[in-house]
């Protein structure tokens, strides 16, 4: 699977886990001069705190449109250490 926006590859990786319809991408995967930490956050009553990464392509930043779950609850462990995207981020097969 391959995660790009704005044309540039952001993440790209065969081993990816699919969580109500969202591939998460190991950490490892990510092109890391892509992305910056984001003070933002939110929960989720079965995965946990959520922590936002923005998107920098450019110049361009697309806030918030990565996510992962730094400590998620134990229902939701196989995405521990692993990121998805959103927010005109394409995912699609290689």
């Amino acid at each position: 699977m391959k995660a790009t926006w704005r044309g540039v590859v952001l993440a790209q990786s065969d081993d990816t886990v699919v969580v109500e319809g969202n591939h998460y991408f190991p950490r490892t995967s990510l092109l890391s001069e892509h992305f910056v930490e984001s003070a933002q956050t939110s929960v989720c009553p079965w995965k946990g705190t959520a922590s936002y990464l923005d998107i920098v392509v450019d110049g361009d930043c697309n806030d918030g449109a990565a996510w992962l779950y730094p400590d998620p609850k134990p229902a939701a462990s196989q995405i521990e250490g692993r990121v998805a995207f959103w927010r005109g981020v394409q995912v699609s097969a290689d």
